[in-house]
Protein backbone atom coordinates (compact mmCIF):
# COMPACT_ATOMS: atom_id res chain seq x y z
CA UNK A 1 0.00 0.00 0.00
CA UNK A 2 1.19 3.50 -0.82
CA UNK A 3 1.85 5.59 2.26
CA UNK A 4 -0.97 8.08 2.90
CA UNK A 5 -1.60 9.95 6.14
CA UNK A 6 -4.88 11.24 7.56
CA UNK A 7 -4.45 14.26 9.83
CA UNK A 8 -6.95 14.05 12.68
CA UNK A 9 -6.71 17.69 13.65
CA UNK A 10 -7.22 21.27 12.48
CA UNK A 11 -5.57 24.70 12.50
CA UNK A 12 -1.86 25.42 12.48
CA UNK A 13 -0.74 21.94 13.56
CA UNK A 14 -2.63 20.34 10.66
CA UNK A 15 -0.89 22.76 8.26
CA UNK A 16 2.47 21.97 9.89
CA UNK A 17 1.96 18.21 9.45
CA UNK A 18 0.85 18.60 5.82
CA UNK A 19 4.06 20.50 5.01
CA UNK A 20 6.22 17.79 6.60
CA UNK A 21 4.33 15.11 4.64
CA UNK A 22 4.83 16.97 1.37
CA UNK A 23 8.59 17.10 2.01
CA UNK A 24 8.48 13.32 2.53
CA UNK A 25 6.36 12.93 -0.61
CA UNK A 26 3.49 11.38 1.37
CA UNK A 27 -0.11 12.25 0.29
CA UNK A 28 -2.36 13.68 2.99
CA UNK A 29 -6.04 13.64 3.86
CA UNK A 30 -7.51 16.45 5.93
CA UNK A 31 -10.65 16.09 8.01
CA UNK A 32 -12.76 19.10 8.85
CA UNK A 33 -15.94 20.23 10.54
CA UNK A 34 -18.55 22.38 8.79
CA UNK A 35 -17.09 25.38 10.63
CA UNK A 36 -13.66 24.70 9.09
CA UNK A 37 -14.65 24.18 5.45
CA UNK A 38 -12.59 27.25 4.45
CA UNK A 39 -9.60 26.47 6.69
CA UNK A 40 -6.11 26.46 5.21
CA UNK A 41 -5.42 22.83 6.10
CA UNK A 42 -8.39 21.81 3.95
CA UNK A 43 -6.96 23.71 0.98
CA UNK A 44 -3.41 22.37 1.36
CA UNK A 45 -4.17 18.67 1.79
CA UNK A 46 -4.37 16.34 -1.21
CA UNK A 47 -7.85 15.25 -0.13
CA UNK A 48 -10.36 16.52 2.45
CA UNK A 49 -13.32 14.88 4.15
CA UNK A 50 -16.04 16.64 6.14
CA UNK A 51 -16.65 14.61 9.30
CA UNK A 52 -19.39 16.55 11.06
CA UNK A 53 -20.79 19.74 12.51
CA UNK A 54 -18.93 22.50 14.31
CA UNK A 55 -19.22 20.66 17.64
CA UNK A 56 -15.98 18.85 18.46
CA UNK A 57 -17.85 15.78 19.69
CA UNK A 58 -19.45 15.46 16.26
CA UNK A 59 -16.23 15.96 14.30
CA UNK A 60 -12.70 16.13 15.70
CA UNK A 61 -13.60 13.93 18.68
CA UNK A 62 -15.76 11.51 16.72
CA UNK A 63 -13.62 8.38 16.51
CA UNK A 64 -15.86 6.42 14.15
CA UNK A 65 -16.07 9.23 11.60
CA UNK A 66 -12.32 9.80 11.63
CA UNK A 67 -11.56 6.11 11.18
CA UNK A 68 -14.17 5.85 8.43
CA UNK A 69 -12.54 8.79 6.63
CA UNK A 70 -9.11 7.13 6.93
CA UNK A 71 -10.36 3.78 5.59
CA UNK A 72 -12.45 5.23 2.75
CA UNK A 73 -9.54 7.33 1.46
CA UNK A 74 -7.02 4.48 1.61
CA UNK A 75 -4.81 5.88 4.39
CA UNK A 76 -2.37 3.63 6.21
CA UNK A 77 -1.49 6.08 9.01
CA UNK A 78 -3.08 8.75 11.21
CA UNK A 79 -1.32 11.75 12.70
CA UNK A 80 -3.27 13.16 15.66
CA UNK A 81 -1.40 16.46 16.14
CA UNK A 82 -1.99 17.76 19.68
CA UNK A 83 -5.21 18.04 21.67
CA UNK A 84 -8.44 16.35 20.55
CA UNK A 85 -7.72 12.57 20.27
CA UNK A 86 -3.91 12.74 20.41
CA UNK A 87 -3.74 11.15 23.89
CA UNK A 88 -6.93 9.11 23.75
CA UNK A 89 -5.84 5.51 24.35
CA UNK A 90 -9.19 4.09 23.15
CA UNK A 91 -8.81 5.87 19.80
CA UNK A 92 -5.21 4.69 19.42
CA UNK A 93 -6.17 1.11 20.26
CA UNK A 94 -8.85 1.20 17.56
CA UNK A 95 -6.29 2.51 15.05
CA UNK A 96 -4.02 -0.38 15.99
CA UNK A 97 -6.86 -2.92 15.69
CA UNK A 98 -7.53 -1.97 12.07
CA UNK A 99 -3.78 -2.33 11.44
CA UNK A 100 -3.24 1.32 10.66
CA UNK A 101 -0.15 3.19 11.87
CA UNK A 102 -0.64 5.71 14.66
CA UNK A 103 1.99 8.43 14.48
CA UNK A 104 2.83 8.42 18.14
CA UNK A 105 3.40 5.88 20.93
CA UNK A 106 1.30 2.75 21.45
CA UNK A 107 -2.08 2.76 23.18
CA UNK A 108 -0.47 0.89 26.09
CA UNK A 109 2.12 3.64 26.64
CA UNK A 110 -0.43 6.45 26.19
CA UNK A 111 -2.77 4.78 28.67
CA UNK A 112 0.02 4.33 31.23
CA UNK A 113 1.24 7.93 31.04
CA UNK A 114 -2.20 9.46 30.46
CA UNK A 115 -3.14 8.37 33.96
CA UNK A 116 -1.22 11.10 35.79
CA UNK A 117 -1.32 9.28 39.13
CA UNK A 118 0.11 6.18 37.48
CA UNK A 119 2.81 8.24 35.72
CA UNK A 120 3.76 9.73 39.07
CA UNK A 121 4.14 6.25 40.60
CA UNK A 122 6.30 5.17 37.64
CA UNK A 123 8.63 8.14 38.19
CA UNK A 124 8.96 7.22 41.86
CA UNK A 125 9.89 3.64 40.95
CA UNK A 126 12.61 5.02 38.67
CA UNK A 127 13.93 7.16 41.57
CA UNK A 128 12.91 10.40 39.86
CA UNK A 129 11.70 13.03 42.36
CA UNK A 130 7.97 13.84 42.46
CA UNK A 131 6.11 16.36 44.65
CA UNK A 132 4.79 14.95 47.91
CA UNK A 133 1.24 13.75 47.41
CA UNK A 134 -1.34 10.94 47.29
CA UNK A 135 -0.41 7.33 46.69
CA UNK A 136 -2.47 6.71 43.57
CA UNK A 137 -5.92 8.09 42.74
CA UNK A 138 -8.43 9.68 45.09
CA UNK A 139 -12.16 8.94 44.75
CA UNK A 140 -13.77 10.79 47.67
CA UNK A 141 -13.61 14.10 49.54
CA UNK A 142 -12.91 12.30 52.83
CA UNK A 143 -9.99 10.39 51.36
CA UNK A 144 -8.62 13.56 49.77
CA UNK A 145 -8.86 15.59 52.97
CA UNK A 146 -6.75 13.03 54.82
CA UNK A 147 -3.98 13.35 52.24
CA UNK A 148 -4.18 17.17 52.17
CA UNK A 149 -3.91 17.41 55.96
CA UNK A 150 -0.98 14.99 55.99
CA UNK A 151 1.16 16.85 53.44
CA UNK A 152 -0.05 20.34 54.46
CA UNK A 153 -1.66 23.18 52.54
CA UNK A 154 -1.53 24.58 49.93
CA UNK A 155 -2.11 21.54 47.73
CA UNK A 156 -3.01 20.97 44.10
CA UNK A 157 -5.98 18.79 43.20
CA UNK A 158 -5.48 17.36 39.71
CA UNK A 159 -7.57 15.30 37.33
CA UNK A 160 -5.85 11.93 36.88
CA UNK A 161 -6.67 11.96 33.15
CA UNK A 162 -6.22 15.73 32.73
CA UNK A 163 -3.99 17.57 30.33
CA UNK A 164 -3.36 20.85 28.55
CA UNK A 165 -3.44 22.78 31.82
CA UNK A 166 -7.05 21.77 32.56
CA UNK A 167 -8.40 19.90 35.56
CA UNK A 168 -6.21 21.61 38.16
CA UNK A 169 -7.11 23.61 41.30
CA UNK A 170 -5.01 24.99 44.14
CA UNK A 171 -6.62 24.95 47.60
CA UNK A 172 -5.38 26.32 50.92
CA UNK A 173 -7.81 25.01 53.56
CA UNK A 174 -10.18 22.16 54.42
CA UNK A 175 -13.18 24.36 53.60
CA UNK A 176 -11.77 25.26 50.19
CA UNK A 177 -10.92 21.63 49.54
CA UNK A 178 -14.51 20.53 50.16
CA UNK A 179 -15.84 23.30 47.90
CA UNK A 180 -13.49 22.48 45.02
CA UNK A 181 -13.24 18.67 45.13
CA UNK A 182 -16.67 17.65 43.84
CA UNK A 183 -16.72 20.39 41.19
CA UNK A 184 -13.31 19.30 39.86
CA UNK A 185 -14.31 15.62 39.89
CA UNK A 186 -17.42 16.43 37.85
CA UNK A 187 -15.38 18.57 35.42
CA UNK A 188 -12.88 15.72 35.04
CA UNK A 189 -15.66 13.24 34.30
CA UNK A 190 -17.20 15.51 31.66
CA UNK A 191 -13.91 16.58 30.05
CA UNK A 192 -11.82 13.41 30.32
CA UNK A 193 -14.32 10.62 31.03
CA UNK A 194 -12.68 9.87 34.39
CA UNK A 195 -13.59 11.53 37.70
CA UNK A 196 -10.53 10.19 39.54
CA UNK A 197 -8.28 12.88 41.05
CA UNK A 198 -4.92 12.94 42.78
CA UNK A 199 -3.23 15.38 45.13
CA UNK A 200 0.20 16.99 45.16
CA UNK A 201 1.91 19.46 47.43
CA UNK A 202 1.78 22.90 45.77
CA UNK A 203 5.27 24.14 44.99
CA UNK A 204 5.25 27.92 45.26
CA UNK A 205 6.75 30.07 42.49
CA UNK A 206 8.37 27.25 40.51
CA UNK A 207 9.72 27.19 36.98
CA UNK A 208 8.02 24.83 34.53
CA UNK A 209 10.71 23.10 32.48
CA UNK A 210 10.01 20.31 30.00
CA UNK A 211 12.36 17.96 28.15
CA UNK A 212 11.72 16.92 24.55
CA UNK A 213 12.43 13.27 23.81
CA UNK A 214 11.93 11.11 20.73
CA UNK A 215 12.32 7.37 20.27
CA UNK A 216 12.25 4.86 17.43
CA UNK A 217 11.38 1.18 16.97
CA UNK A 218 15.08 0.23 17.15
CA UNK A 219 15.31 1.04 20.87
CA UNK A 220 16.85 4.51 20.52
CA UNK A 221 15.52 7.22 22.84
CA UNK A 222 17.20 10.63 22.79
CA UNK A 223 16.56 14.07 24.23
CA UNK A 224 16.54 17.35 22.34
CA UNK A 225 17.22 19.47 25.43
CA UNK A 226 14.65 21.48 27.33
CA UNK A 227 12.10 24.26 27.00
CA UNK A 228 11.00 26.73 29.68
CA UNK A 229 7.20 27.07 29.77
CA UNK A 230 6.80 29.07 32.99
CA UNK A 231 4.95 32.00 31.42
CA UNK A 232 1.42 30.72 31.85
CA UNK A 233 -2.08 32.08 32.35
CA UNK A 234 -4.44 29.76 34.26
CA UNK A 235 -2.06 26.87 33.57
CA UNK A 236 -2.17 27.66 29.84
CA UNK A 237 1.24 28.42 28.31
CA UNK A 238 1.69 31.83 26.69
CA UNK A 239 5.42 32.27 25.95
CA UNK A 240 8.04 29.52 25.79
CA UNK A 241 11.78 29.63 25.29
CA UNK A 242 14.65 27.24 24.75
CA UNK A 243 16.98 26.64 26.41
CA UNK A 244 15.88 27.50 29.96
CA UNK A 245 17.60 30.40 31.69
CA UNK A 246 17.71 28.76 35.12
CA UNK A 247 19.48 25.46 34.49
CA UNK A 248 23.17 25.05 35.18
CA UNK A 249 25.04 22.18 33.56
CA UNK A 250 24.51 19.81 36.49
CA UNK A 251 20.78 20.44 36.87
CA UNK A 252 20.27 20.27 33.10
CA UNK A 253 22.03 16.90 32.96
CA UNK A 254 19.80 15.56 35.76
CA UNK A 255 16.59 16.60 33.98
CA UNK A 256 17.72 15.27 30.61
CA UNK A 257 18.81 11.95 32.10
CA UNK A 258 15.52 11.58 34.00
CA UNK A 259 13.48 12.22 30.85
CA UNK A 260 15.44 9.70 28.77
CA UNK A 261 15.25 7.17 31.62
CA UNK A 262 11.45 7.33 31.50
CA UNK A 263 11.44 7.06 27.71
CA UNK A 264 13.71 4.01 27.70
CA UNK A 265 11.70 2.31 30.44
CA UNK A 266 8.58 2.72 28.26
CA UNK A 267 10.34 1.65 25.04
CA UNK A 268 8.97 4.95 23.78
CA UNK A 269 8.37 5.44 20.05
CA UNK A 270 7.61 8.92 18.71
CA UNK A 271 7.86 12.43 20.12
CA UNK A 272 7.05 13.06 23.77
CA UNK A 273 7.63 15.62 26.46
CA UNK A 274 8.57 14.98 30.08
CA UNK A 275 7.54 17.87 32.31
CA UNK A 276 9.16 19.04 35.53
CA UNK A 277 8.84 21.77 38.13
CA UNK A 278 12.04 23.38 39.44
CA UNK A 279 11.84 25.19 42.79
CA UNK A 280 13.83 28.16 44.03
CA UNK A 281 16.46 25.89 45.60
CA UNK A 282 17.14 24.08 42.35
CA UNK A 283 15.22 20.91 43.28
CA UNK A 284 13.28 19.36 40.41
CA UNK A 285 10.13 17.24 40.39
CA UNK A 286 8.47 15.15 37.67
CA UNK A 287 4.84 16.19 37.12
CA UNK A 288 3.65 14.46 33.93
CA UNK A 289 4.46 13.26 30.44
CA UNK A 290 2.72 14.40 27.27
CA UNK A 291 2.75 11.54 24.76
CA UNK A 292 2.39 13.69 21.62
CA UNK A 293 3.94 16.56 19.73
CA UNK A 294 3.77 19.80 21.75
CA UNK A 295 2.48 23.16 20.59
CA UNK A 296 5.90 24.62 21.33
CA UNK A 297 7.97 22.02 19.45
CA UNK A 298 9.14 24.74 17.01
CA UNK A 299 11.58 26.33 19.45
CA UNK A 300 13.27 22.97 19.95
CA UNK A 301 13.53 22.62 16.17
CA UNK A 302 15.11 26.08 16.05
CA UNK A 303 17.89 25.39 18.57
CA UNK A 304 18.65 21.83 17.36
CA UNK A 305 17.95 22.18 13.63
CA UNK A 306 15.98 18.90 13.78
CA UNK A 307 12.54 18.58 12.18
CA UNK A 308 10.52 16.86 14.91
CA UNK A 309 7.37 16.27 12.87
CA UNK A 310 9.38 14.73 10.05
CA UNK A 311 11.15 12.43 12.54
CA UNK A 312 7.79 11.56 14.12
CA UNK A 313 6.51 10.35 10.76
CA UNK A 314 9.71 8.48 9.87
CA UNK A 315 9.88 6.50 13.12
CA UNK A 316 6.16 5.64 12.86
CA UNK A 317 6.97 3.97 9.53
CA UNK A 318 9.75 1.94 11.18
CA UNK A 319 12.78 4.02 10.26
CA UNK A 320 15.63 4.63 12.68
CA UNK A 321 16.16 8.16 13.97
CA UNK A 322 18.25 10.14 11.48
CA UNK A 323 20.58 11.34 14.25
CA UNK A 324 22.28 10.12 17.41
CA UNK A 325 22.34 11.74 20.84
CA UNK A 326 25.87 13.01 20.23
CA UNK A 327 24.61 14.92 17.17
CA UNK A 328 22.12 17.01 19.20
CA UNK A 329 23.60 20.39 20.15
CA UNK A 330 22.11 23.64 21.44
CA UNK A 331 22.50 26.36 18.84
CA UNK A 332 21.53 29.82 20.06
CA UNK A 333 18.24 30.78 21.68
CA UNK A 334 14.61 30.59 20.56
CA UNK A 335 11.41 32.19 21.88
CA UNK A 336 7.79 31.49 20.96
CA UNK A 337 4.74 33.71 21.49
CA UNK A 338 1.34 32.08 21.14
CA UNK A 339 -0.86 34.48 19.19
CA UNK A 340 -4.49 34.13 20.27
CA UNK A 341 -7.80 35.62 19.19
CA UNK A 342 -8.62 37.08 22.58
CA UNK A 343 -8.98 40.40 24.37
CA UNK A 344 -6.49 40.69 27.27
CA UNK A 345 -8.18 43.86 28.50
CA UNK A 346 -11.47 42.01 29.03
CA UNK A 347 -10.18 38.99 30.85
CA UNK A 348 -8.82 37.30 27.71
CA UNK A 349 -12.33 36.93 26.33
CA UNK A 350 -12.23 34.98 23.02
CA UNK A 351 -12.54 37.17 19.91
CA UNK A 352 -13.87 35.15 16.97
CA UNK A 353 -14.79 36.84 13.70
CA UNK A 354 -13.56 37.78 10.25
CA UNK A 355 -9.96 38.82 9.68
CA UNK A 356 -10.11 41.83 7.39
CA UNK A 357 -6.39 42.23 6.81
CA UNK A 358 -3.07 40.76 7.95
CA UNK A 359 0.53 41.86 7.82
CA UNK A 360 2.84 38.98 8.70
CA UNK A 361 6.32 39.62 10.16
CA UNK A 362 9.33 38.21 8.36
CA UNK A 363 13.08 38.24 8.12
CA UNK A 364 15.99 36.07 9.13
CA UNK A 365 15.29 33.93 12.19
CA UNK A 366 11.52 34.61 12.21
CA UNK A 367 9.03 31.77 11.74
CA UNK A 368 5.24 31.85 11.86
CA UNK A 369 3.19 28.67 12.07
CA UNK A 370 -0.42 29.60 11.32
CA UNK A 371 -3.56 28.68 9.41
CA UNK A 372 -5.05 32.17 9.07
CA UNK A 373 -5.27 34.45 6.02
CA UNK A 374 -7.02 37.66 5.00
CA UNK A 375 -10.75 36.96 4.89
CA UNK A 376 -10.53 33.93 7.20
CA UNK A 377 -13.32 33.67 9.76
CA UNK A 378 -12.07 32.60 13.17
CA UNK A 379 -14.71 30.16 14.50
CA UNK A 380 -15.92 30.44 18.10
CA UNK A 381 -15.99 26.69 18.70
CA UNK A 382 -12.33 25.79 19.22
CA UNK A 383 -9.10 26.91 20.86
CA UNK A 384 -8.43 30.60 20.19
CA UNK A 385 -4.83 30.17 19.03
CA UNK A 386 -4.19 31.78 15.63
CA UNK A 387 -0.56 30.85 15.33
CA UNK A 388 2.88 30.62 16.88
CA UNK A 389 5.44 33.33 16.34
CA UNK A 390 8.93 31.86 16.74
CA UNK A 391 12.26 33.67 16.65
CA UNK A 392 15.80 32.31 16.76
CA UNK A 393 19.05 34.18 17.38
CA UNK A 394 22.58 33.61 18.67
CA UNK A 395 21.78 34.87 22.17
CA UNK A 396 18.70 35.34 24.35
CA UNK A 397 19.15 39.10 24.29
CA UNK A 398 19.14 39.10 20.49
CA UNK A 399 16.13 36.77 20.45
CA UNK A 400 14.13 39.14 22.68
CA UNK A 401 14.96 42.08 20.39
CA UNK A 402 14.01 40.03 17.33
CA UNK A 403 10.68 39.05 18.94
CA UNK A 404 9.90 42.69 19.71
CA UNK A 405 10.49 43.64 16.06
CA UNK A 406 8.37 40.71 14.84
CA UNK A 407 5.49 41.62 17.16
CA UNK A 408 5.69 45.27 16.07
CA UNK A 409 5.28 44.19 12.45
CA UNK A 410 2.52 41.63 13.08
CA UNK A 411 -0.90 43.18 12.44
CA UNK A 412 -4.30 41.47 12.42
CA UNK A 413 -7.29 43.66 11.64
CA UNK A 414 -10.90 42.72 12.39
CA UNK A 415 -10.55 40.82 15.68
CA UNK A 416 -8.85 41.35 19.03
CA UNK A 417 -5.54 39.57 19.65
CA UNK A 418 -2.89 39.34 22.36
CA UNK A 419 -0.09 40.68 20.12
CA UNK A 420 0.30 43.98 21.98
CA UNK A 421 0.09 42.17 25.31
CA UNK A 422 2.95 39.88 24.28
CA UNK A 423 4.91 42.93 23.15
CA UNK A 424 4.55 44.46 26.63
CA UNK A 425 5.78 41.24 28.25
CA UNK A 426 8.98 41.31 26.17
CA UNK A 427 9.77 44.71 27.72
CA UNK A 428 9.16 43.62 31.32
CA UNK A 429 12.34 43.66 33.49
CA UNK A 430 11.60 40.24 35.06
CA UNK A 431 11.24 38.67 31.63
CA UNK A 432 14.33 40.41 30.24
CA UNK A 433 16.44 39.13 33.15
CA UNK A 434 14.94 35.64 32.83
CA UNK A 435 13.89 35.89 36.48
CA UNK A 436 10.24 34.87 36.24
CA UNK A 437 8.11 31.96 37.46
CA UNK A 438 4.68 30.44 36.86
CA UNK A 439 3.04 33.33 38.75
CA UNK A 440 4.53 36.00 36.47
CA UNK A 441 1.52 36.53 34.19
CA UNK A 442 -0.84 37.01 37.13
CA UNK A 443 1.44 39.67 38.63
CA UNK A 444 2.07 41.26 35.24
CA UNK A 445 -1.63 41.42 34.37
CA UNK A 446 -2.43 43.26 37.59
CA UNK A 447 0.19 45.86 36.62
CA UNK A 448 -1.32 46.21 33.13
CA UNK A 449 -4.82 46.65 34.56
CA UNK A 450 -3.57 49.32 36.96
CA UNK A 451 -1.86 51.12 34.07
CA UNK A 452 -5.05 51.11 32.05
CA UNK A 453 -6.99 52.57 34.96
CA UNK A 454 -4.44 55.38 35.21
CA UNK A 455 -4.85 56.10 31.49
CA UNK A 456 -8.62 56.38 31.96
Amino acid sequence: MQNKILIANRGEIAVRIIRACKELNIPTVAVYSTADKDSLHVMLADEAVCIGSEKSKDSYLNINRILSAAISTGCNAIHPGYGFLSENATFIEMVEQIQMRFIGPSSKVVSAMGDKANARELAKKLNIPVPEGSEGEIFSTTEGLKVAKKIGYPVMIKASSGGGGRGISIVSSDEEFVQVYERLALEAEVSFGNRALYIEKFIESPRHVEVQIIGDTKGNVVHLYERDCSLQRRNQKMIEEAPSTILNDILRRKLLNAAVKIGKHLNYVGAGTVEFLVDKKGNFYFIEMNTRIQVEHGITEAITNIDLVREQIRVAYGHELSFKQRDVKINGHSIECRINAEDPIRGFLPSPGRINNIIFPGGMGIRLDTHIYTGYKVPPYYDSMLGKLIVHAKTRKEAIRKMRVALEQFMIDGIKTNIEYQYLITHNPEFIKGQYDTGFIERFHLTVEEGLKNLE
